[in-house]
């Protein structure tokens, strides 16, 4: 469920080919992700790979006409100055469409998740300590200052794809957003644990209780729900405070930009419909 959520917010971000060519390689891709975080049995497997294809052809049919909406509002708000709150009403749009992707999402996958056994769920908990050393390798080592520049070569690779080369005041600003930032690495690992948890512990709930499909299905939007709301309220404090930040700071580095990288911005985005339109195409 959680590789089918990033999949789709990956379509919004790579290059033009890669939307076209990801999108068609996502059931495959997002098997063996889910089957390298869990090593599914046999039947387990056909399982999976069914719902996979059901709910990629449910997307596909249903919610990339939706996508090349946003995208044609997002190259035309791209083409002149922004304020932060276009930002966030863009994503408050990608936020809703997310929510029903994930409304379909948990529908499909109850049936793996009430066929996974104690087995899957062990190699799903030391799958995801693999990972986490590997996380905490990048973000959490070093000093200060080198993290820092590490969340600052990530943040350039990003928006250098969308507005090319950036100027050394553009550089010093996005530097300046990030020590800034309410998110820290401690923090960071702190959620990312809070939310393997809640997805583990709802899986655990479903495999050792005998649940209907729909009960199964209210356990897993409810993780979901927990992960945009966490119950803890210093923790919503910081991820509201990032979404709003975000919005903010995405408007001040638009509105430093020249016309030449706005125009790239909007060609690019122009590019994305385009694509998904073809992939719309039957």
């Amino acid at each position: 469920m959680n590789r089918l959520l990033i999949s789709a917010l990956i379509l919004l971000l790579q290059g033009c080919s890669a939307i076209k060519l990801g999108y068609q390689q996502l059931p495959t891709l997002s098997y063996w992700w889910l089957d390298s975080t869990v090593s599914f049995s046999g039947p387990q497997s056909t399982g999976a790979k069914q719902a996979i294809d059901n709910l990629y052809q449910w997307h596909r049919r249903e919610e990339l006409p939706a996508y090349a909406e946003l995208l044609q509002r997002a190259s035309q708000l791209s083409a002149g100055p922004v304020q932060a709150e276009h930002v966030c009403r863009i994503w408050t749009d990608v936020q809703s469409r997310l929510d029903t992707l994930m409304r379909e999402a948990v529908v499909h996958a109850a049936p793996v998740a009430m066929a996974l056994g104690p087995r899957q769920l062990s190699h799903m908990a030391r799958h995801w300590e693999s990972k986490n050393e590997e996380w905490e390798k990048e973000w959490l080592q070093g000093s200060d200052s080198e993290r820092l520049q590490r969340r600052l070569d990530k943040a350039l690779e990003r928006y250098r794809s969308f507005y090319g080369e950036l100027n050394p005041a553009q550089i010093s600003l996005i530097k300046s957003q990030l020590a800034q930032s309410p998110w820290t690495a401690e923090w960071g690992r702190q959620d990312r644990q809070r939310r393997q948890q809640d997805l583990l512990s709802a899986l655990q709930r479903i495999s050792q209780t005998v649940l209907t499909p729909a009960q199964a299905e209210a356990q897993l939007w409810g993780v979901w729900q927990h992960w945009l709301q966490p119950p803890d309220a210093s923790q919503r404090a910081v991820m509201e405070s990032l979404a709003q930040r975000t919005c903010e700071n995405l408007a001040q580095l638009h509105n430093t930009t020249s016309p030449e990288q706005r125009q790239q911005v909007a060609r690019r985005l122009r590019a994305y419909d385009r694509d998904i339109r073809d992939l719309i195409k039957p």
